[in-house]
């Protein structure tokens, strides 16, 4: 039984409001940047491409969250299966660590624009773009399966009840039986693995594009090329702070209150952050719109 935002008592229909409202305009705006990359021909480049694939699993993400938790909000609390849980845990985590590795693959199509520009068309070609998109996907799903895995091998024999709004990782593992040491250590790993790697990546395609940006010699020239990476600096930032303070820490420092806070940031917040700041603020698109 999710217990949710039950402490929050008569602040529910608020929050309820409140967050229907944000899920309506990240679901519609997610979608409409989907269908405007697909339909106008000025946007079939690589950037969009990846964009378009980021909202869509923005948009599966949130799916199988928001609409139940706002139910719960609603009753003041609600049961989901063991089935379901396992289920619900599998893709969050899957559509979460697809987000990760996207967001790697988009900070390397900013790094091959600005520091190869006129290799870019040729190096980023529909194949290269599709086998990006499909690995991303493929190690997305992977890791979510490892991490449903470590997780529901253990014996649940205790509380039923389920201090979040949703079946994460953190506090079902808390209510595990027996010794969960290696289960913590296994979820470490695999979250270490998914954002280390990742980030990593942006880093080192960072790294290349602050080069390239200081050896251009005007001031003009280099506030335009990275104008074109302070969207995704600004996504980037925000999903690996959530993931890294939700995920890579000690059992002990769980907390309920704001265990909830951290995810309803990247749950609803993040998720609509996406369209405004890649895409609503970008001239391509607004033309296309």
């Amino acid at each position: 039984v999710f217990l949710g935002f039950s402490s929050f008592g008569e602040l529910q229909l608020l929050l309820f409001v409140l967050f229907f409202s944000l899920y309506l305009v990240t679901l519609t705006s997610n979608v409409f940047i989907i269908v405007v990359i697909r339909l106008d021909r000025h946007l079939h480049t690589p950037m969009y491409l990846f964009l378009s694939f980021l909202s869509f699993s923005e948009t599966c993400y949130t799916l199988g969250i928001i609409p139940k938790m706002l139910f719960s909000l609603v009753m003041g609390g609600q049961a989901i299966s063991y089935e379901g849980c396992v289920a619900q845990m599998f893709f969050s985590a899957s559509w979460a660590c697809t987000n990760c590795f996207l967001l790697a693959v988009m900070g390397f199509d900013r790094c091959v624009a600005i520091c190869a520009p006129l290799h870019y068309a040729s190096r980023m070609d529909p194949t290269f773009c599709a086998q990006l998109v499909g690995t991303s996907f493929l190690s997305g799903y992977l890791f979510g399966l490892g991490m449903t895995l470590v997780i529901f091998h253990l014996p649940f024999c205790g509380s039923h009840e389920i201090q979040h709004f949703f079946c994460d990782t953190p506090p079902v593992l808390s209510l595990a039986c027996g010794d969960t040491g290696p289960s913590e250590l296994g979820i470490l790993i695999l979250s270490l693995l998914v954002l280390l790697v990742s980030f990593s990546f942006i880093t080192v395609s960072y790294a290349y594009i602050l080069a390239a940006i200081l050896r251009i010699p005007s001031t003009e020239g280099r506030k335009k090329a990275f104008s074109t990476c302070a969207s995704h600096l600004t996504v980037v930032i925000i999903h690996y702070g959530c993931a890294s303070f939700m995920y890579l820490r000690p059992k002990a420092s769980y907390s309920l209150e704001r265990d909830q806070l951290i995810a309803v940031t990247y749950t609803v917040v993040t998720p609509l952050l996406n369209p405004i700041v890649y895409s609503l603020r970008n001239q391509a698109v607004q033309t296309a719109l």
